[in-house]
């Protein structure tokens, strides 16, 4: 095929928390490359996944839900979801068919509605309806905009996926290949071995801890084993919550460690030696400086 030929673009994935962007960015992928859990607002970062073919690059952008922020970091994380619409060749606004249309899906719709875009609806999720169901979902959708497609899909089993990777092959135009063929994500490893090591954090623990951990990669080298060693700071902001993490005789924390192994093991092709401790930094999530540190950076959007 010649050069001239060749299609690339971005494409916005957003919606509110829990409705499955992050499992459809790695479906997309093939592989891993954003957490997944059942809490909301897992995703903080915007997440770049990249799928080449020999015909196309798409850059798919995985954004944080949308939500009402409570803190600095809230604002950070809405911020990031708002700032990917710029830009984009494409968005695709995706919603769980097994729940009804809400104000979030509502407020996430409203926010489209100015982009002079493609906007395709994603009712994801459709392995937990019927067919019956799956018609009046997508008409009361139809009634709150002019979608330009819409894609009833399952990212978990893979349903129709395919039929909306190739509906964004033909709203993207010809361009350049932006990144390494062999390239899935926009992140430097690190990134993605302290997103690892938080989505373990958060199937294991309940409550306010979940919202209150940040994951920081301090070193990653090979050692004399040749193993990579990775030493990361897992912080809290109360000692109470520490108290959590670290668990009766240190149980919570080696469960963390071993779980979230096995996943950057996968990652990087590699055995890893996982060192993992926590400190306490009070409202870290309230204070600009310590967002930076943590790669909560505004200035990135």
């Amino acid at each position: 095929m010649e050069n001239n030929k060749f299609k690339s673009g971005f494409i916005t994935i957003i919606g509110r928390p829990n409705v499955g962007k992050s499992t459809l960015l790695n479906r997309f992928v093939g592989q891993k490359v954003a957490i997944m859990s059942d809490k909301a607002q897992t995703t903080r970062n915007r997440i770049q996944g990249v799928v080449t073919d020999e015909e196309s690059q798409i850059v798919f952008i995985d954004t944080p839900g949308i939500h009402k922020p409570k803190h600095a970091l809230g604002d950070f994380m809405l911020n990031a979801a708002y700032s990917a619409l710029k830009g984009v060749d494409g968005i695709l606004v995706v919603v769980n068919a097994s729940e009804k249309i809400g104000p979030g899906d509502r407020l996430v719709i409203e926010r489209v509605k100015q982009a002079n875009i493609p906007v395709f609806l994603v009712i994801n999720k459709i392995d937990l309806v019927t067919p019956d169901e799956l018609l009046p979902i997508i008409d009361s959708y139809r009634q709150e905009h002019d979608f330009d497609e819409i894609y009833p899909i399952s990212a978990t089993e893979g349903n129709n996926v395919d039929a909306l990777i190739k509906g964004i092959k033909e709203i993207i135009p010809e361009g350049p290949q932006y990144y390494p063929a062999d390239q899935v994500m926009d992140h430097p490893e690190y990134f993605i071995v302290a997103e690892f090591i938080r989505e373990k954090i958060l199937e294991l623990t309940r409550e306010e801890i979940p919202h209150s951990v940040a994951v920081q990669v301090e070193s990653m080298k090979r050692n004399e084993d040749d193993k990579i060693e990775i030493q990361a700071a897992i912080i809290v902001e109360r000692s109470s919550q520490k108290g959590i993490i670290i668990g009766a005789q240190g149980s919570m924390i080696k469960k963390i460690g071993q779980r979230a192994r096995r996943d950057i093991e996968i990652l990087l092709g590699d055995k890893v030696y996982l060192d993992l401790w926590v400190k306490v930094q009070k409202n870290w999530r309230d204070r600009r400086t310590q967002l930076n540190d943590f790669g909560y950076q505004p200035d990135n959007y």
